[in-house]
This record gives C-alpha cells, sequence and structure tokens, in this order.
C-alpha cells in the first residue's frame, strides 16, 4: 500500500455512500461482537480489553479506503449507529463513543495531512481511538475504582487490542482488498498516475 498520496479535500456523494456501507458492515460486526467481549471478561485480568480494538476499525479501516477528510468519523459515529439500531448493549452512550473513537483516529490522519496510509500511521490511529475511548469510559465513571496495576492491565490490553484489530488487521484488509483492484473505481487518481496518462495522451 502506498505511504503517500494526493488527497482531494472534499468529500463526494459517492465517498459518503462508500463510507456508510463499511460503516453498515462494521455496525453490525460491533453489534455481533459484543458477547465476544462478555464471553472473555471471566477469565479476569481485563482480557476482554485485547478484543476492544474491533470497535475502532471501523475508522481506520474507511480511511484506507477513502483516504479524506472526516472519513474516519463518519464511519466510525455510522458503525455506532448501526449497533445501536441493532440493539447493542449499551445504548445511546455506543454513539459518544463512536463520535469520539472516529475523532481519535481522525486527529492522527489529520495530524499526517490525510497523505500518510503507512501501517504505522494506522497504529497510531488505532491508539488515538483507543486513547478516547478511555476518556469516555472515565466520563461515565467504568474505570474510577481501580487500582494502579489494574489501570496499566486495563489501558495495556486495550492498546494492544487496539494495535493489532484496528491497526495491523485493518491495515493488511484494506491492502488485500486494493491489490484486487475494486478500489480504484472508488479512490481518485494520484497526481502521478494523472500525469502517467497525460504523457500517454
Amino acid at each position: 500500500m502506498a505511504n503517500s498520496q494526493a488527497v482531494s479535500k472534499s468529500l463526494k456523494l459517492t465517498d459518503i455512500l462508500v463510507t456508510i456501507v463499511i460503516a453498515a458492515v462494521f455496525g453490525v460486526i460491533y453489534k455481533i461482537w459484543g458477547p465476544m467481549y462478555d464471553i472473555i471478561q471471566p477469565l479476569g485480568l481485563h482480557a476482554e480489553q485485547l478484543s476492544y480494538g474491533m470497535w475502532f476499525i471501523a475508522a481506520t479501516f474507511a480511511f484506507l479506503v477513502i483516504r479524506k477528510p472526516w472519513v474516519a468519523v463518519l464511519a466510525e459515529v455510522a458503525a455506532a449507529t448501526i449497533e445501536t439500531f441493532f440493539g447493542g448493549e449499551w445504548g445511546i452512550s455506543t454513539l459518544v463513543y463512536g463520535l469520539l473513537q472516529g475523532l481519535g483516529a481522525e486527529l492522527i490522519f489529520a495530524l499526517f495531512l490525510y497523505r500518510k496510509t503507512s501501517v504505522g500511521v494506522v497504529v497510531l490511529a488505532s491508539i488515538g481511538s483507543a486513547i478516547l475511548s478511555l476518556f469516555v469510559d472515565a466520563y461515565y465513571g467504568y474505570i474510577e475504582s481501580m487500582t494502579f496495576w489494574n489501570y496499566c492491565l486495563f489501558i495495556g490490553f486495550r492498546l494492544i487490542g487496539s494495535i493489532v484489530i484496528s491497526g495491523f488487521i485493518a491495515y493488511y484488509l484494506a491492502a488485500a482488498i486494493e491489490r484486487t483492484g475494486v478500489l480504484n473505481a472508488i479512490r481518485p487518481a494520484s497526481q502521478k498516475r494523472l500525469r502517467s496518462i497525460e504523457v500517454i495522451v
């Protein structure tokens, strides 16, 4: 996958529709993933946090497909909305999580001017989502009574799960899809490709 490319800043209707479709798929996965979190939780030591990164993947994956501003936020909020619509167990707070988690990834992509799509940048975006999700946890009082070592396990496992799922898995999934050529119909041609076309013409 290319590490950088020129980006058309404005979202087109096609971009929005594709982002919504991606979000709808991941929204259903988010709903299905809830019981997985509950199954792992009884293992203790906050092992369930290793699965938490799945709830950030819509943001990173959608950006890798569209590569435009606000796609990460749109995808994560839309996926959270779909999850809520299908009866997500966290109710309306899911939308708050979706907004902040999408914003966490969005800020990282914006930091690199939406031009960098290397695995390192995607990993940083997944960490951004994880960090802002922790602020929402704190706001709702989910982590206020933990001991220091519990905080370390909780945060550490969430970061690891985020890096693996919404970082590496999202990156390599998008790369695999890109190799099939199907994204050529979605993503605008880079300036390098446009120049090569002009030379041929």
